[in-house]
């Protein structure tokens, strides 16, 4: 795609929030599914959660919560393996298997331990219906059940959210896709996310589908 165009000069107000996604351990190197330099990205996403929490705004966690047995877990598919390209009927699960991850009440599925969780205002977990995936910090893959982020963001009167974490092309990208879906101004901080790129491909695809869709592109130097 051509090159990317970035906001500038935002500033942030009461009724912006920052969503940052999935920042576990299982995410970032060392985990059981690792996002290439996904500690990387911590320390300024900090800074970040920092400047908006100091302009009155809200930041929000979202976290994957899985049971093990999870159907987008290739173990739990006689055969496959992680990686393998795999669909259900009803787009629930795909477009790959994933290694166990994020197993709710383990060690892979807590926040790293080196981002600042008490600048949180609000924790929402997803993924818990073994049947379903759910990429999005909105709502699961197959699209009937939401996960209560849209109602918390519309108690607090949001309009705009920044959307990084982990990973670009996949629950970022979800997130970004289906905030924007729900009527809010979304912005993608680009330099504060990372990518699996798994199909090859995905992370080109994910900014090309968000350029075209109307997200705008932000990066941590954006804001005023």
């Amino acid at each position: 795609m051509d090159q990317l165009i970035f906001e500038k000069e935002i500033k942030i107000n009461t009724r912006d929030a920052l969503i940052i996604v999935d920042m576990q351990y299982d995410f970032t190197p060392g985990g059981s599914l690792p996002v290439e330099e996904g500690d990387l990205i911590i320390e300024d996403i900090n800074q970040t959660a920092n400047l908006f929490k100091k302009n009155k705004a809200t930041v929000v966690l979202t976290q994957d919560w899985h049971s093990q047995n999870h159907l987008s877990f290739a173990s739990n598919h006689p055969g496959k393996s992680p990686g393998d390209e795999f669909t259900s009927e009803d787009g629930a699960i795909g477009p790959v298997l994933w290694p166990d991850h994020c197993v709710q009440n383990t060690k892979g599925a807590e926040f790293h331990n080196d981002l600042k969780i008490d600048l949180a205002d609000k924790v929402i977990q997803k993924g818990m219906n073994p049947n379903v995936d759910s990429y999005s910090g909105f709502r699961d893959n197959d699209k009937n059940s939401e996960t209560g982020l849209r109602d918390y963001l519309n108690s607090k009167r949001i309009r705009r959210i920044f959307v990084c974490g982990l990973a670009l092309d996949y629950c970022c990208y979800y997130t970004a896709m289906d905030g924007f879906e729900f009527d809010y101004r979304v912005y993608f901080l680009v330099d504060l996310t990372r990518g699996v790129n798994l199909p090859e491909g995905s992370i080109k695809n994910a900014l090309e589908n968000m350029n075209k869709t109307g997200i705008k592109f932000v990066n941590s130097k954006s804001f005023k």
